[in-house]
């Protein structure tokens, strides 16, 4: 009877360990950063815009193609039919917007271009970073992304949520789900949120 109970005592010791060691594993994967930033990005995905204009509450969903050099973003939105919606270029100097049958329109800032003529603010020059993980916070601190720090508030009043990963166990995780949601003055402002779903790299 006492070696059965050593035995037991022993199995759950073993046990005990075994749980703590799993748990120190999956800690570990939960908090591995994202890869390290690259210049270059080619990207699909699916998007989904919900915002106001003229006091009515709209929205946009379909896909989208990211290609990103060092110093250009080029970006396609593209209707659930497969019609292209807007072509963005972004340069160091200008922003140019294309839509089908208008003419191209061209202005420094790309956030207001897109506001005056969409509707709706694509923060394209945070998002070079927010689809790899990265962000500026709110306190000009640097914040990279992990399964476990998975929300921030960046300086330029956006507030980025993490909600799902390319693969939840892998060593070095890759963003799946950004939800986007416009802050001000700490509260989330109802007319503008951006869900972002990253597919695959684009061929």
């Amino acid at each position: 009877m006492k070696r059965l109970i050593i035995l037991a005592a022993a199995l759950s010791a073993l046990g005990a360990l075994a749980g703590c060691a799993t748990t120190a594993s999956s800690s570990t994967r939960s908090a591995a950063a994202v890869a390290p930033y690259r210049d270059s990005v080619d990207l699909a995905g699916r998007i989904a815009i919900n915002y106001s204009r003229d006091g009515k509450k709209e929205s946009l969903n379909g896909k989208f193609t990211w290609q990103q050099s060092k110093a250009n973003t080029d970006v396609s939105l593209i209707s659930p039919t497969g019609q292209i919606v807007a072509v963005i270029n972004v340069t160091p100097s200008s922003a140019t917007l294309k839509q089908s049958g208008k003419e191209p329109r061209t202005a420094p800032d790309l956030d207001s271009l897109t506001t005056q003529t969409l509707g709706w603010t694509l923060p394209v020059s945070g998002l070079r970073d927010w689809l790899q993980g990265y962000a500026v916070a709110s306190d000009g601190s640097r914040f990279v992304a992990t399964p476990a720090n998975d929300t921030v508030v960046t300086r330029d009043g956006w507030k980025l949520d993490y909600v799902s990963w390319q693969d939840d166990a892998a060593a070095v995780p890759a963003p799946k789900r950004i939800d986007v949601t416009r802050i001000a003055l700490g509260q989330a402002v109802d007319d503008m949120a951006i869900r972002i779903v990253i597919d695959a790299a684009a061929q």
